[in-house]
């Protein structure tokens, strides 16, 4: 009885004193919407102001609390240390809360703090619970994921043949992290498929390349962000640059699709580039300090020219927001699927030098305050990813037949009946990025077409009755 009489005098202590603390100090710290692989441990938010609501927990609630850790200390099959023990219950109260909301360890809090800056170990994936298992939404650019051929969608069944039915996300990550150059055996469940595939990954660290940048086509732009973190604003920025040198841009394609977000900053910075100011997004939870707006500045970067964004399921929090608010200002077309739906900010509240919370502390708003949580962006034109195979072949011609007349006007140097072979390509290997650039051409060929006025000449006098 003692022991258990510690036990609650502890634990109303350590309640008291999270109290008073939480009544004199908001959520600090940086927002992120979502991280790389340390398990999609993005939050959703519950205030600690003094206005929460619930009232006092009841005595009788905490003598429960005391009872079940004092039989389990004294009855388990093994022993365990009262720190870690406790360390369990702070676990399941936050993974009781929300799939996004995590208790970081020494090593989780590193791992953070790390894919914030655009570098991590592992294997490359973002993750999320798919009922009893574990679900990737969105492989990394340049990740040993992609090039073992992992996809936004797979569910992960086993890892190393060990099953990961009701496995904690974090026990998950800890399984699949290792040396740089060990492999790691998935079986992997892929929609459309009957049976479970075999993969295998080998670990490395993953450099993410946040921003990549191209012509698709002589003033056609391609701009890549495969993920939020806290330069790619600026790198966003410098990417538009060397496409401005290379060429004059009359439309851009702003490619998210598998993007699992990142800083809320850095959606801010790159919506701002293409925005001639106004609301971004805005925030809004039970704490006065998570109740944010974000305004774009003046100066749109592309004169208001043409911007198309691809999104797909694997287009998760922070493209959200960019995808959200290009959306409901007109600036850009979203083109491809429904995006996830993360519509969620996380908050990481240091708890100790090593350690921390993740929680949620708020639920962000487009600026026609739509909150997308669970429901994603839906695109203005849906585009599948498909293979395309053409089925047309080689047509006769009016010049193939003998004896044909020559044009009489010179010939044009470039037949818009075909296509490149750089367009073929991307015709039949990415089909939605053929059409978002196939609808900025178009686009462009209608902007400087405008209605003839009838001139003097050509205007009809009426008769004068007499």
């Amino acid at each position: 009885m003692r022991s258990r009489s510690l036990i609650l005098t502890t634990l109303l202590f350590a309640i008291f004193t999270t109290t008073l603390h939480a009544q004199t100090s908001g959520p600090s710290s940086e927002s992120v919407i979502s991280v790389p692989e340390s398990a999609t441990s993005n939050s959703e938010a519950v205030d600690s102001g003094p206005e929460a609501g619930g009232g006092a927990l009841p005595l009788a609630e905490l003598q429960t609390f005391a009872d079940v850790f004092h039989q389990i200390r004294a009855g388990y099959v093994e022993e365990i240390d009262d720190s870690q023990l406790f360390e369990f219950a702070v676990k399941g109260m936050l993974e009781g809360l929300d799939p996004h909301s995590a208790y970081l360890t020494k090593e989780d809090y590193s791992d953070l703090q790390t894919t914030t800056e655009g570098e991590f170990s592992g294997l490359g994936i973002e993750i999320g619970r798919r009922g009893s298992y574990i679900e990737i939404i969105a492989p990394i650019d340049g990740s040993p994921a992609v090039a073992a051929g992992l996809q936004a969608g797979d569910v992960i069944l086993k890892l190393d043949g060990e099953s990961v039915k009701g496995m904690a996300i974090d026990e998950a990550v800890q399984l699949m992290r290792g040396p740089i150059g060990t492999p790691i055996d998935l079986e992997i469940g892929r929609p459309g498929t009957s049976e479970p595939l075999e993969i295998t990954v080998v670990r490395d660290a993953i450099k993410v390349a946040s921003v990549r940048s191209r012509l698709l086509a002589p003033h056609y732009g391609y701009l890549r962000i495969a993920q939020f973190g806290r330069p790619t604003g600026e790198e966003a920025g410098a990417a538009l640059d060397r496409l401005f040198k290379e060429d004059e841009l009359k439309g851009l394609v702003i490619d998210l699709r598998n993007n699992p977000g990142g800083v809320l900053g850095a959606s801010v910075a790159v919506s701002d580039l293409f925005m001639d100011g106004g609301l971004v997004v805005y925030t809004e939870g039970r704490h006065p300090s998570s109740r944010e707006r974000f305004e774009a500045t003046p100066g749109d970067r592309l004169s208001g020219a043409p911007i198309v964004v691809l999104i797909n399921g694997g287009s998760a929090s922070a493209s959200e927001i960019v995808a959200g608010a290009l959306q409901d200002v007109g600036r850009a077309v979203i083109m491809g699927t429904r995006s996830f739906g993360k519509g969620s900010v996380q908050t990481v509240l240091p708890v100790s030098e090593t350690r921390a919370v993740k929680l949620t502390t708020a639920r962000y708003f487009t600026p026609e305050g739509r909150s997308i949580q669970a429901e994603g962006i839906v695109p203005d034109i849906v585009v599948e990813r498909a293979r395309v195979t053409s089925i047309e072949g080689r047509q006769i011609k009016e010049s193939d037949l003998k004896g044909s007349l020559d044009s009489s006007a010179e010939a044009n140097p470039q037949d818009a009946g075909s296509e490149s072979e750089s367009l073929a390509n991307l015709r039949e290997n990415d089909n939605q990025l053929y059409e978002a650039l196939t609808l900025l051409r178009g686009v462009n060929l209608l902007i400087p077409r405008k209605p003839m006025e009838a001139t003097d000449q050509n205007k009809t006098e009426t008769p004068l009755a007499d």
